[in-house]
């Protein structure tokens, strides 16, 4: 079956199961590459993508789900013409969040999403930002790197 997607701007039409989950379409279908494959039952956050500007998992999001929203990866992130996005990536290069790096995209769409949720202006806590980032899991345990990165990118965002 087609779905039409609006995968980071775009639109892209997918031949697929309606229950695939937009991990595979991401992933095996449109070649993007960047949400990463953790568990598969929605615990870890490494396929963490938008729809609609709100972070959810990939793993277990149907492509049926996807169809008539705005789909948003770390890809287009990464591409710079988000301002939240671009806030997060530099405080996570400045803060050297990243070790193995697997998680990271995950952290990086969970961290845009609190701060697009924010306030303007608004400086989140450490209690704030540990709450928003808590499904979102880190083999490396980078968690205070993490967390001041977040407190970073709101900084420099207010």
């Amino acid at each position: 079956m087609n779905h039409k997607l609006n995968v980071n701007g775009q639109t892209r039409t997918v031949d697929a199961d309606p229950a695939m989950p937009l991990l595979w379409v991401l992933r095996d279908k449109l070649s993007l590459t960047g949400t990463k494959f953790g568990c598969g039952a929605a615990l870890c956050g490494a396929c963490t993508v938008h729809l609609d500007g709100q972070a959810v998992r990939a793993c277990v999001t149907p492509i049926s789900a996807a169809a008539g929203h705005r789909l948003t990866t770390v890809e287009d992130l990464a591409a710079g013409s988000d301002r939240v996005g671009r806030a997060v990536l530099d405080a996570w290069v400045a803060h050297d969040v990243a070790q193995c790096g697997y998680c990271q995209a995950g952290q990086v769409m969970a961290a845009t999403a609190f701060l697009k949720r924010l306030p303007r202006g608004h400086r989140p806590s450490d209690a704030e930002v540990d709450a928003a980032m808590s499904g979102n899991l880190c083999r490396c345990g980078t968690y205070t790197r993490i967390r001041a990165a977040v407190i970073d990118a709101a900084r420099a965002l207010a």
